[in-house]
């Protein structure tokens, strides 16, 4: 009203969000709730707050129109189906007191509440979205969606008008009084002369407006006039009220008159009609960057250590722990351990062919360790007299190198490996008639090198930074081989690892090994794709690099 040019920014400070009858905290993000101002529709949202007590949960606040016992129910619901396993009991202990007050019991103190909180958040009505559609009628008396500066700004044009108009009725109805009045006291002035007329005259009406110069109202006012009103305090009475609604009357002009006197009565009478019956905001203003999400089948899953083996055959077991020692477990007749990988059992195992496809099985779903297993060819879909050779597991954003026995490879990550389809996806390309190398995984691609060995005692050491990332692919070339050696494969690839410039480097050839300290490497380091330079007499034929502490 002081400052019609007011913006957005402005009005956002002192009306930073609407406000509901409760206190659930608004988290709605401020460019939501500026979207809303601007465009007069959008949503907003609610969440229930809580604190934690001695490990359970308790609700306190509810979002606008929502009923504790119905999110009691959606949760019982929930705990019923064996959809939330992390829950344990749900009580409703909400009193006179305390209005409301839900308590989650979860199942133990490792469960991650804001996680918990965040999946009841999107799966119940503890937090709701609440439409707004500022759609109102104008001023020129049509339905239209306007936003918030204009809504204001025409509701202060109605507002004055409205204002004026009743002013103006009151003036209005004050000058009828004042004109009655005026006839009232000619009346009482001559009192015995009006009896008279009234008395002798048919038709008194005309007659009174005749002599006394009335109108019909003052005619008409003195005629209904009752005989006890003539009395002297009657009078007295009449002037007293002529002289309160003159008063009144000048006032009422005054304001009238002057667009800035009306201006101030209108802020006046809009500060006493907050001071009466405004009250302090309830929703808390809560901006929140974290979306609520549910579980995902794989969150519910129980998350236990496990270790997946896989043996020579491509039988498939999982075993609780990680202490297992998977070569002492007992295998089919001409079946033997080929290889193991450690995670958890909600996470996925990732399964390597020697064609280079990739396939992943949830590890909750694979069989006990307590049998011998089942093969993966009943699950999954390899292409014809492929083998499995390999299995992984961990995070997906996990690096790890993918390289070929023809002396290719790159970095990827275990993610860029999984495939929900049984036949696979293929992730490495093989070049003619190599092989995988297993998995290597890396933990550092700045720091960590890369050691590459072949079959003719060949070794190479190179940074990792001079790999590429990809997804998929043949990768780079490692280590330089002649063609006619790969094609006919007299020399290839046997071993790869990474290792750190602190560690050490351990060459097995046969029943024989050799530790090489990293300082000692200097005539084996050079750039990927170099020759690489033989090993010492007795380790040309090595079967296995690995990095030692």
């Amino acid at each position: 009203m002081d400052k019609p040019a007011t913006e957005l920014d402005e009005i956002m400070q002192i009306l930073p969000a609407p406000d509901y009858p409760t206190a659930a905290d608004i988290v709605s993000s401020e460019a939501d709730i500026r979207q809303i101002y601007a465009t007069g529709h959008g949503s907003v949202k609610m969440r229930a707050t809580y604190q934690q007590e001695k490990g359970e949960i308790v609700v306190e606040t509810l979002p606008y129109q929502t009923s504790g016992s119905k999110v009691i129910t959606q949760i019982a619901d929930q705990m019923r189906k064996k959809k939330l396993p992390l829950v344990d009991d749900i009580r409703d202990e909400s009193d006179h007191e305390n209005p409301t007050r839900i308590v989650i019991v979860p199942r133990s103190n490792r469960v991650d509440i804001e996680a918990l909180m965040l999946h009841l958040f999107a799966t119940t009505d503890l937090e709701k979205n609440y439409r707004v559609n500022m759609n109102v009628i104008g001023l020129n008396g049509k339905p239209q969606v306007k936003p918030l500066v204009p809504m204001l700004k025409e509701w202060l044009t109605y507002r004055t008008q409205v204002v004026t108009n009743r002013l103006t009725h009151r003036l209005d109805k004050i000058l009828a009084r004042l004109h009655i009045l005026e006839g009232l006291l000619i009346a009482f002035l001559n009192i015995d002369e009006v009896i008279a007329i009234i008395r002798t005259e048919d038709k008194p009406k005309p007659v009174l407006i005749a002599r006394f110069k009335l109108s019909e109202i003052q005619a008409e006012a003195i005629l209904e006039l009752k005989l006890r009103h003539l009395a002297r305090l009657e009078e007295v009475k009449i002037q007293g009220e002529q002289k309160e609604l003159n008063a009144e009357k000048e006032k009422l002009e005054l304001l009238l008159s002057s667009e800035t006197r009306l201006k101030t009565y209108l802020k006046n009478e809009l500060k006493a009609i907050v001071k009466e019956f405004g009250d302090a905001r309830r929703s808390r203003i809560k901006p929140s960057s974290t979306q609520s999400q549910a579980f995902s089948e794989e969150d519910m899953m129980p998350a236990e250590n496990v270790t997946v083996v896989l043996s020579d055959k491509g039988w498939v077991r999982s075993a609780k722990g990680h202490d297992i020692d998977s070569s002492a477990l007992n295998y089919k007749s001409g079946d033997s351990f080929l290889t193991s990988a450690k995670g958890r059992s909600n996470k996925n195992a990732i399964f390597l062919d020697s064609t280079g496809r990739s396939y992943s099985l949830s590890a909750n779903s694979l069989p006990s360790a307590r049998g011998q297993g089942e093969p993966l060819t009943g699950r999954l879909m390899p292409p014809t007299e492929a083998e499995f050779v390999d299995v992984i597991m961990g995070d997906d954003e996990q690096h790890i190198l993918l390289a070929s026995s023809a002396g290719y490879g790159f970095i990827a990550t275990i993610g860029d490996l999984l495939s929900k389809k049984k036949a696979g996806k293929t992730s490495l390309s093989l070049p003619g008639v190599s092989k995988v190398i297993p998995v290597i995984e890396v933990d550092d691609l700045v720091a960590q090198f890369v050691a590459v060995t072949t079959n003719c005692g060949r070794l190479l050491v190179f940074p990792i930074t001079e790999l590429p990332i990809l997804s998929k692919g043949k990768g780079n070339k490692l280590i330089q081989i002649p063609s006619k050696e790969i094609q006919s494969g007299e020399e290839f690839v046997v071993s790869i690892c990474v290792l750190l410039a602190t560690q050490k480097l351990k060459v097995t050839a046969g029943k024989r090994h050799l530790t090489i300290k990293f300082q000692d490497l200097s005539n084996y380091i050079g750039t990927r794709a170099r020759r690489g330079n033989l090993l010492p007499r007795g380790y040309q034929n090595p079967s296995k690099i690995e990095a030692v502490d």
